[in-house]
């Protein structure tokens, strides 16, 4: 809806037809104490409803604390064995590819 100049002249003519230049500083006046109690009890339903949350995610867990059974006890792990597994399977690795490598010259050659 697009008003123009014209159409908000005459707007601005009918209300001061309807109430008058006296009066229309008091019914300003009037209607911004309106919406500045309206904004106060919508801030304040704001904060209520902040603070409902704030308890609700604020309620003690209650429960019970079970103690593992000894034979389900964690093994230590020891990394410097299972690095030197790693290593050794990583040479058998390379000695594999090597040899791989080696054959494959060789049948290169044949040809």
């Amino acid at each position: 809806m697009n008003l123009g100049p014209a159409e908000i002249g005459l707007i601005i003519l009918a209300i001061l037809l309807l109430f008058g230049y006296k009066k229309l500083p008091d019914a300003s006046r009037s209607l911004g104490r309106s919406l500045r109690i309206f904004k106060g009890e919508m801030k304040g339903m704001k904060d209520d409803d902040v603070r409902a949350k704030d308890e609700a995610r604020t309620t003690p867990v209650t429960g019970t604390v079970v103690t593992p059974s000894p034979t389900a006890a964690p093994t230590a792990v020891d990394y410097e064995a299972e690095a030197r597994a790693m290593e050794a399977r990583a040479a058998e690795a390379r000695a594999r590819a090597e040899q791989a490598r080696a054959s494959s010259a060789v049948t290169d050659t044949s040809h």
